[in-house]
């Protein structure tokens, strides 16, 4: 059930602090040379912004296994538990590259016009050359984390973690588009869509610092266990706010995922109360939709209680994930990941 609100000021200050360091380290980490179109293509989103959340996560759970101040250590030599060090902003800048090429295909594939304010890179440059974008910044993840200086054990491990994050997004989006021709989907089967096409890369950021610093396995599962909770809380979340957030303030039209017959876990409960969807709004054009319509259909789904089932379960994720952390040491950097985890699914956008 909700705990109490978040501050938003403490919160996002702190993930400015680490956006800021990821943000200087991305052009050292993927510079733009020849082709200098293609390059240009792969940075585009990266220099167009975006909260950073995954690499936030993975330099303050580093934070919380060295048992040190936070923002008081260098990330470039960042200390082992062996007394050697890594590169732990380069493995951030790898979880947000590859968090940006699935981006650049979700839009091709959705055909979506915007993205963080700007035109998406196939519209800004072509379908080409934005399909070689993806692929390259997918390519550079893995060399850029080949780089960490981190022993060749530890780097073979997190090769594996971030190959098999990669290959499960792949089939949770493919799960995602599968699940918009049918009307059965179920809850349990939403949430394994979830897990594999937005958890898994909360759940790489979490547990690859272990990995690269010579955790234990307990230690790294447990990381591992609280990206995937926090992860699927976080996606479930981002439903509610297509249903409850205004259309200027969410950046997009208000319940475009009913418009497009997205599953969600609240259609999904929903439909088990006998609630018929696809009649809360008869059009499948987003253009069209009026907020009237919405509206109603929200007043719908309010009744049955599908949105606080949804916003319940989300908060019952949050608490399972924090629970896993008592691996960590008790430092303030173990309480930012708590906190981080709140905001997860207190944001309003």
């Amino acid at each position: 059930m909700a705990g109490p609100k978040v501050h938003d000021e403490a919160i996002l200050g702190a993930i400015s602090k680490r956006r800021d360091l990821i943000n200087d380290a991305i052009p050292e980490e993927l510079p733009i040379h020849r082709p200098k179109r293609l390059y240009e293509a792969s940075r585009y989103l990266l220099d167009a912004g975006g909260k950073r959340l995954r690499p936030t996560l993975l330099l303050t759970t580093a934070e919380a296994l060295a048992d040190v101040e936070p923002l008081s250590t260098n990330y470039r030599e960042f200390p082992t538990f062996d007394g050697g060090t890594v590169d732990m902003i380069a493995a951030a800048v790898s979880v947000e590259i590859i968090q940006s090429f699935t981006l650049i295909h979700d839009d091709i594939m959705d055909d979506d016009d915007l993205r963080r304010g700007v035109p998406a890179v196939h519209k800004e440059y072509d379908l080409g050359t934005a399909v070689l974008a993806g692929d390259t910044l997918y390519s550079k993840a893995f060399e850029i984390m080949l780089d960490t200086g981190a022993r060749s054990d530890r780097t073979v491990k997190a090769l594996d973690v971030l190959a098999t994050t990669c290959r499960k997004l792949c089939e949770g989006q493919a799960l995602d588009i599968e699940f918009e021709q049918h009307s059965d989907v179920t809850p349990e089967e939403y949430l394994k869509m979830v897990e594999q096409k937005t958890a898994v890369l909360y759940a790489a950021s979490a547990c690859l610092p272990a990995i690269l610093q010579g955790a234990d396995d307990k230690t790294v599962d447990a990381l591992y266990g609280y990206g995937l909770d926090i992860g699927r809380a976080f996606q479930i979340h981002d439903d509610v706010l297509d249903l409850t957030v205004p259309s200027e303030k969410l950046g997009k039209q208000r319940g475009s995922d009913l418009v497009e017959n997205k599953q969600t876990l609240i259609t999904a409960h929903a439909r088990k109360q006998g609630l018929e969807i696809e009649e809360l709004v008869d059009t499948t054009d987003i253009d069209a939709v009026t907020e009237r319509e919405i509206d109603n259909a929200v007043t719908e789904i309010e009744r049955v209680g599908s949105i606080e089932y949804a916003t319940d379960q989300a908060y019952k994720f949050v608490d399972q994930g924090k629970a896993r952390l008592e691996v960590l040491p008790d430092n303030e950097a173990h309480e930012l990941l708590c906190t981080i985890a709140n905001y997860l699914i207190e944001r309003d956008y």
